[in-house]
Order: C-alpha cells, then sequence, then structure tokens
C-alpha cells in the first residue's frame, strides 16, 4: 500500500512540476504584463482578500473526509449526500462574509463586480477540491493526480487563446482571465463530479442540521488553522491596496514577487503530503522520527538555500526578464520573499509532523500570534516603505512561525536538534555566497552563472553530505515493509 501511494506522489508531483510552471512563467506572468502592474494589483488584491475567507466554504471538512473516507469506503455515497448540501450552505455564509466585509473597507462598485466572479469561483474550487478528497479516499490516486492539473489545464488552452491566439482584437483584459478561471473550473467540476458518480453510484442529497454540525465539529480545529495562515500568507496585499493611496499598484509590485514565491513553495507542498502519512504512521507505531526529519530537512534546505542565494544576487536580472515593469524595489522584494522559501519550507516539515501528532491546539496558538505579528508589521511598514514594508513583514512573520514550530517539535514530540546537520547548511550557505561573488566576478552573463549557482548547490550538497540518497531509500523501503 505504501509503496503505491509513494509511486502515485511521484506522479503528482512530476504533473505538477510539468504543468504548474508553464501556468505561472507562461500564463500568469504573461497576463500581468499585458494588463501592467496596476490592473493586476487591482485583481491581485481581491483575489487575496476572496482566498482568505475561503476557508468559510472548506471549514476543514476536507481533510476530515478525506481521512474518514479512506478508512471506511463505504461511508462515501452518505457523505456525499449529506455533505455536498452543507457546501451549498457554507457558500451562502462565505458570499454573505464577503460582501459584507468588503462593504465595511470601502470597496468601489467596480471591484465588486469583479468580486462576485471571484466568489463564484472560489466556490466552483472548493466543490472541485471535496470531490477530489472522495476520489482519493477512495484510493484513485491516479486519476486524482490527473484531475489535480485538469483546471490549470484547461485555464492555459483558455488564457493562451486569448494572449496569442488572435480571437480579438481588443487589448487584454484582467476580466478575461477571470472568466476563463470560471469555465475552467466548471469543466473540471462536472468532469470530476462524473467520475466520482461512476466510483459511488447515485446519491440522495439529505440535509440534515444536526449532523452537519456534528462534521464542523471534527474538522474546525483544521478550518482555524488555514485561516489563520491565509491570513498571514496573503492579507498583505489586501492591506497594501486599502492603506495607500497608490495600493493597486503597489500590490502589483508585490505580487509580481509573490507569484514566485507561490510557484517554488509548491514543491515543499507536494513534498508535505509525503511526509503525513509516513509522519503519522511512525508516531502511531511510537517510532523515532528524527532521521526522517534530518533527512526531509537536508532535502528541502538544499533547495531552499540554493534557490534564495542565487535569487538574491541575480533578482533584477530575473525580473527584468520576466516582467515590463520592474526595477530595483521590484527586485528587493523579490529577493526578500524568496528568503521567505527557506521558512516556509521548514513550516512544512514541522508543521506536517506536529499535524501528524494531533498537536492542533498549539499549532492554533502558535498561528494567531503570528496573524497578530504580521498584521502589526504591516499597519507599521506599509505606509513607510509601502510593498517592500509587506516583504518585511513577511519574512519576519514567517521566520517566527517556522521557528515555533522547530520549538514546538522539540518539546511536544522530544525532537532531538542535530547540531552537525545546521553547521553543514550554514557551510553550505556560505560556499553558494563565496561562489556568486566569484561568478559575478568572472562571468559576463548572469544566466549561466545563476545556472552554475544552482548546479554548484546541488554538487555541494553530496559533498557536504546532505543529500543520502542511499538512507532515504532505506527509510521509504523500511516503511513499505512495516
Amino acid at each position: 500500500m505504501k509503496k503505491k501511494f509513494i509511486i502515485n506522489l511521484a506522479l503528482l508531483i512530476f504533473i505538477n512540476l510539468l504543468i504548474k510552471p508553464f501556468w505561472f512563467f507562461g500564463i500568469e506572468v504573461s497576463v500581468q504584463n499585458r494588463v501592467g502592474t496596476e490592473n493586476y494589483g487591482f485583481y491581485f488584491s481581491l483575489f487575496s482578500f476572496a482566498f482568505i475567507l475561503n476557508i468559510l466554504l472548506d471549514a476543514g471538512i476536507n481533510n476530515y473526509n478525506n481521512r474518514t473516507i479512506a478508512r471506511n469506503h463505504h461511508l462515501a455515497e452518505s457523505h456525499l449526500s449529506r455533505i455536498i448540501p452543507l457546501k451549498f450552505a457554507l457558500a451562502g455564509i462565505y458570499a454573505l462574509v464577503v460582501f459584507t466585509l468588503g462593504w465595511i473597507i470601502g470597496y468601489s462598485p467596480d471591484q465588486f463586480r469583479l468580486l462576485w466572479i471571484l466568489v463564484i469561483n472560489q466556490f466552483l474550487s472548493s466543490l472541485i477540491l471535496y470531490f477530489r478528497t472522495n476520489i482519493s479516499g477512495l484510493q484513485y490516486f491516479t486519476t486524482d493526480s490527473l484531475l489535480s492539473v485538469l483546471d490549470r489545464t484547461l485555464m492555459i488552452l483558455f488564457t493562451g487563446l486569448l494572449l496569442w491566439g488572435n480571437v480579438t482584437s481588443k487589448p487584454f483584459r484582467i476580466e478575461w482571465f477571470v472568466y476563463c478561471q470560471t469555465v475552467s473550473y466548471t469543466i473540471t467540476l462536472i468532469i470530476t463530479l462524473i467520475i466520482l458518480l461512476s466510483k459511488t453510484g447515485k446519491i440522495k442529497l439529505l440535509f440534515n442540521f444536526g449532523e452537519g454540525l456534528k462534521i464542523l465539529k471534527k474538522s474546525y480545529p483544521y478550518a482555524l488553522l488555514i485561516l489563520l495562515m491565509s491570513l498571514f500568507n496573503r492579507i498583505d496585499s489586501v492591506m497594501l491596496e486599502r492603506l495607500l493611496n497608490d495600493g493597486q499598484e503597489q500590490a502589483g509590485i508585490y505580487a509580481q514577487s509573490f507569484r514566485i514565491l507561490d510557484a517554488t513553495s509548491q514543491f515543499a507542498l507536494l513534498f508535505s503530503v509525503l511526509l503525513l502519512p509516513m509522519f503519522a504512521r511512525m508516531l502511531k507505531l511510537k517510532q523515532e522520527v528524527n532521521s526522517l526529519v534530518n533527512i526531509s530537512v537536508s532535502l528541502l534546505m538544499v533547495a531552499a538555500l540554493t534557490l534564495a542565494v542565487t535569487s538574491n544576487f541575480y533578482r533584477g536580472e530575473f525580473m527584468s526578464l520576466l516582467y515590463h515593469q520592474s526595477g530595483p524595489f521590484t527586485s528587493k522584494i523579490f529577493g526578500l520573499l524568496m528568503i521567505d522559501f527557506i521558512f516556509i519550507s521548514l513550516s512544512y516539515i514541522y508543521g506536517t509532523l506536529l499535524t501528524a501528532n494531533g498537536s492542533l491546539k498549539a499549532l492554533n496558538i502558535l498561528a494567531g500570534i503570528t496573524v497578530v505579528i504580521n498584521i502589526s508589521l504591516n499597519l507599521i511598514l506599509i505606509p513607510r516603505y509601502k510593498a517592500i514594508g509587506a516583504a518585511w513583514a513577511s519574512v519576519i512573520s514567517q521566520g517566527f512561525y517556522a521557528t515555533g514550530q522547530i520549538f514546538l517539535s522539540i518539546r511536544v514530540i522530544d525532537l532531538k536538534m542535530k547540531y552537525d546537520l545546521l553547521f553543514r547548511l550554514f557551510l553550505l550557505t556560505m560556499l553558494l555566497i563565496v561562489l556568486n561573488v566569484v561568478g559575478l566576478t568572472h562571468i559576463n552573463n548572469w544566466i549561466p552563472a545563476s545556472l552554475l549557482s544552482l548546479a554548484a548547490g546541488l554538487v555541494l550538497a553530496f559533498v557536504l553530505r546532505l543529500i543520502r540518497i542511499k538512507e532515504m531509500v532505506n527509510i521509504l523501503k523500511e516503511d513499505s515493509q512495516s
């Protein structure tokens, strides 16, 4: 069973790495360049606002449902009958909260017109994710892997036609990008539902208020954690747009770098999917998890540190390559947010470990404190330093959250700090800095210099014994045999 799961996870990672980089570098960057920084900031701040409140659509149901169906396949039909009406009820609450808060903070009629479509898109996306939890819970991992990129594939097709297909003589508008998302989500939802019904048979929708409350009671700790994390991950662009006179432009500038951070973080996110069941089983069997944690830290930190160091040395060149409207201000934000990737990677390891251990109360308290820190810093730094102030607020907040998770893991799970690993990671960082300084001096073209830096990070990882393939393979074999 473990072998089957890991093979399908590898497929999931491969498909996502195949589709999502093209989605970001080919589509999102092109859309941003076509509509301009201010127009994209107009969209991005509204998207972030709708995304933060998305947890009202999920309410932790997806995690709860996935675990339940995986353990009891026969419950799939009854859960669908009860949860689908519940999801529609939650959609009504979500829409009411979004528009009420939008009215309170003073959104304009133009913003409300786009917000309506974004609310519909969030609901469609939430339903797709819920249906997919049933498919993966029923162990159809390959099907779920393909469905995971279907919406993005359709968006690439439809948005690509509007960008480069000469189907219209009018300039590309940000609203078209949102409409493409709506069409893509709708098609994906229909296909996902058809596949799911072929596995479960017909369902009869039943709304039971008492049953709905029971489901929400079981899922709310996960919902709260997701909400708090969404706040300190996404509130920056909303506050930029609201606090500044040129807020839409500043949100667009911030979005240029944030979207790159979001794209790179997908690697760590997918990796955490593998860690969660492994950590959960090892903790249940009271096996030590130190070795797996250390290997995970080694693998992700090699990638994060190499990318962060290289990105900061060539931040201006990279942003100029991607965007038509960029400058020193933009590149500084990019450099700071790539440091964020280090902390986010650590969070995906230690946060996954604490989640597998059931330490949700501690995680929620830590996330709540992080939200307070993030919002406070944004209120102080954004009026003074604009988008770069939001970037500093993000780095400090993510650093606090990741550090807190490490200390919680040491205290709650009795992890042992491996100081030689920390030293080797520090040594990797110093050597990368030295190599990049040398590269700047002796290599005129930044593209080969940056590629050599990335390759050097991988080579140094083997030299410093940060990557030990044999040890990782042995742990996977032991896990699959247990």
